[in-house]
């Protein structure tokens, strides 16, 4: 996920097992939602690469998805560089501000701490919902047979079932697993009960809304047949440090545009999944290539296709601001930029912790990326992400753009990212029940 910063690798995983209320006539999927999609400062990068503790497969969980039969559209914003959704939890509904996060699965909200004396209101309070409970830690939701995270709940004070939950940014948050629901009067659907995390404890103001393949995660839980967002063109400079925050959108169930996308299917793996570098419960598209302004990159196809350790997969993350690359793919990336713009290139100059070293002062980005031409990332079936040179810079701090590519090795993981800045004005639907992904230009602060 985005912010002010990037980070040291700090992956941990939690330890926990879904509790589904199962009731027929409510399921999310047979209808569909839409809401406005903003953004918020957090890390660049909030990826939970997994281990093989991880279970679950596309393959299992598409069982039981049936189709959505309508769409409702609701705002999708920027607070900085994350993308962020509000969502009604809880019985009366509490509005929620939720981080989109497809490379995650625990969704979790802030809740209110009653030790301080005036909590803040966006907070989650738990007295005020009828439907809200705490899941005990003697309960199987606790002590799992089949692990979905690496690190174990454990039993409070009160003996609930507690949490800690660490991303790569170094974000943390701890609390309670709840199982709490989300009410959407207006149209008269709630969800099944949800496992959720309390946060009491974070260094975070938003909560995250868990959107990968596991059986945790929002889009399993909710047992939803599709979802899609369409992420907003940054303002002017391609930056969003400053100035007005631009809308796009977040659907829950069908999308009525989805006649004009392009489907990729998805790359799925068995259960048994046991690749050290492979994330099973991410959304793995087929990435073919990378192209400069007409120029084809000469990357080999073996880094974009998941070895017998699982290093070259390519997921598609909302959750990531910055594309990251594995080394062969990034080292002719680079290799091309420096043909085309190497004099105007701040030297010795790498953002954070060196996963980004394609950078130039302000005064030159216009011309930098009048240079550079744009960027395409082709996928296979003749899907491609196509970046304008006015957007081939991201501003990272005042005065200073860089090429929104990282190294992915420098964040400990051995995977292609496509983050949200090369997902900008671009419908993105994850169709679970046909188990691909369709891509659809369009102007987002419209669509």
């Amino acid at each position: 996920m985005a912010g002010a910063s990037f980070s040291s690798l700090l992956i941990f995983f939690l330890l926990v097992v879904p509790v589904l209320c199962r009731q027929s006539k409510h399921l999310i999927d047979s209808f569909s939602f839409s809401f406005p999609l903003t953004a918020v400062a957090v890390a660049r990068t909030r990826r939970n690469f997994s281990s093989s503790a991880f279970s679950a497969s596309l393959t299992a969980m598409g069982a039981g998805h049936s189709a959505s039969k309508a769409a409702e559209k609701t705002p999708l914003k920027y607070s900085t560089v994350a993308l962020t959704v509000s969502l009604p939890v809880g019985t009366p509904p509490q509005a929620q501000e939720m981080v989109l996060d497809t490379g995650s699965q625990l969704s979790w909200v802030k809740c209110h701490q009653k030790l301080s004396p005036r909590p803040p209101t966006t907070t989650f309070d738990p007295s005020l919902s009828s439907s809200f409970s705490a899941v005990p830690c003697n309960h199987p939701v606790c002590k799992p047979q089949v692990p979905d995270y690496t690190i174990p709940t454990s039993c409070d004070n009160n003996r609930l079932c507690h949490y800690s939950y660490f991303y790569a940014d170094g974000t943390l948050a701890e609390g309670n697993l709840v199982s709490e629901r989300l009410v959407f009067p207006g149209i008269s659907q709630i969800t099944p009960s949800l496992v959720l995390g309390c946060a009491t404890s974070t260094t975070d103001d938003k909560g995250i809304l868990g959107l990968n393949l596991g059986r945790l995660s929002f889009p399993s839980q909710a047992k939803l047949s599709k979802f899609s967002y369409c992420v907003p063109a940054r303002t002017a400079a391609a930056s969003v440090l400053a100035g007005p925050s631009p809308t796009g959108s977040f659907v829950l169930g069908a999308n009525p545009n989805s006649a004009a996308f392009r489907y990729l299917s998805l790359l799925t793996f068995p259960q048994s999944q046991t690749k050290p570098n492979l994330d099973p419960l991410a959304y793995t598209i087929p990435m073919r290539g990378i192209r400069i302004g007409a120029k084809m990159l000469d990357i080999p196809p073996s880094a974009f296709i998941p070895d017998a350790g699982g290093s070259g997969q390519t997921m598609i993350d909302s959750g990531s601001e910055l594309t990251y690359l594995v080394d062969e793919a990034y080292s002719k990336v680079k290799e091309e930029v420096v043909r085309l713009a190497g004099p105007k290139m701040k030297k010795g100059y790498s953002y954070s912790n060196g996963e980004v070293d394609m950078c130039f002062d302000q005064k030159n980005a216009a011309a930098v990326g009048r240079l550079i031409g744009g960027m395409a990332f082709e996928f296979g079936n003749g899907v491609e992400i196509s970046v304008p040179s006015d957007r081939v810079l991201a501003e990272v701090e005042s005065g200073i753009h860089c090429l929104a590519v990282g190294m992915s090795s420098m964040l400990g993981a051995a995977s292609n990212i496509i983050g949200n800045f090369h997902q900008q004005n671009v419908w993105v639907e994850f169709d679970l029940e046909n188990h691909r992904v369709g891509l659809g230009k369009a102007d987002c602060s419209r669509s």
